[in-house]
């Protein structure tokens, strides 16, 4: 099986501490990463999680130490970890400082939003975690699974519709997602076009731009509290009404963790957006 270089550079550069089974109060920061160490078998070496590390069920049992980018240095040490793994961006910069003069190790673990990426992961997580071997096994049971899952996608998507991926809806102003997000990666492999680009990240778009893009699907996560919006009021949007999407009233909800955390679950995830996206015509 092909590993990206980027896991050896990672390989390379993982504290000592840190690449052992030494580790036995751990802290997760990032959806993925709490599932792959579960998927590990080393479940029972966590202390805490963020407020992304909703699955599998029993991680939310964990104490939350708050959302990965807005982390506190107090909420960290608080409890006791000898061992941070963190997705890349984890934060802020000033906590990751306070920590650094700590003797807490914190394994920063890189985000690609590809199949490769997911397998690179797993491989980066059982490396900080002494568990090499298991993380092959899982990698080789993941990297099957995406085969399976690449193949019912050109079985069941047969024209990449245009899809808009909207993160958020909130005081009628559109969030979509562009290049080099989640939500374009996960388009990519279920066989669909992101409908917008030419532009990085998550940013509000005009309604121009919308109705240009001229989406034949769009994609949420299923999610509640301000940021949640219905099916009748996404369609009463001026932009969203004179899509493609709003006459065949296509619109596509998927948890949040699992359509954009790019780790074991997403061949699942995968196959479950191909569905949704099945029989819409590329116009």
């Amino acid at each position: 099986m092909l590993r990206h270089s980027l896991v050896a550079f990672c390989l390379a550069v993982l504290p000592v501490q840190a690449t052992s089974d030494q580790a036995q109060r751990i802290i997760t920061i990032g959806g993925a990463i709490t599932e792959i160490v579960y998927a590990l078998g080393a479940g029972d070496r966590l202390v805490a999680r963020d407020q992304t590390s909703t699955y599998p069920p029993e991680a939310e049992t964990l104490p939350d130490i708050g959302y990965a980018r807005a982390l506190s240095p107090e909420g960290v040490l608080s409890m006791n970890p000898d061992l941070v793994i963190a997705t890349e961006g984890a934060g802020p910069p000033e906590t990751l400082s306070v920590l650094a003069e700590t003797e807490v190790d914190w394994v920063p673990i890189p985000e690609a939003y590809s199949a490769q990426g997911v397998l690179d992961k797993i491989a980066l997580v059982g490396s900080a975690l002494g568990l090499d071997e298991a993380a092959e096994a899982l990698s080789d049971k993941v990297s099957a699974d995406l085969e399976r899952a690449a193949a019912h996608v050109n079985a069941t998507v047969t024209d990449r519709p245009r899809v808009l991926f909207i993160l958020s809806a909130a005081n009628g102003r559109i969030m979509a997602a562009g290049d080099g997000t989640g939500a374009d990666g996960i388009l990519e492999l279920a066989g669909a076009e992101n409908a917008m680009t030419g532009f990085a990240g998550y940013k509000p778009v005009t309604d121009e731009a919308i109705l240009a893009a001229a989406p034949q699907a769009i994609l949420m996560m299923d999610r509640s509290g301000d940021h949640a919006i219905s099916d009748a009021d996404l369609f009463r949007m001026p932009a969203i009404a004179a899509t493609p999407a709003a006459a065949t009233r296509r619109v596509i909800r998927m948890d949040g963790g699992h359509l954009l955390g790019f780790g074991p679950r997403t061949p699942e995830a995968i196959a479950q957006l191909a569905e949704a996206l099945s029989g819409i015509e590329h116009r």
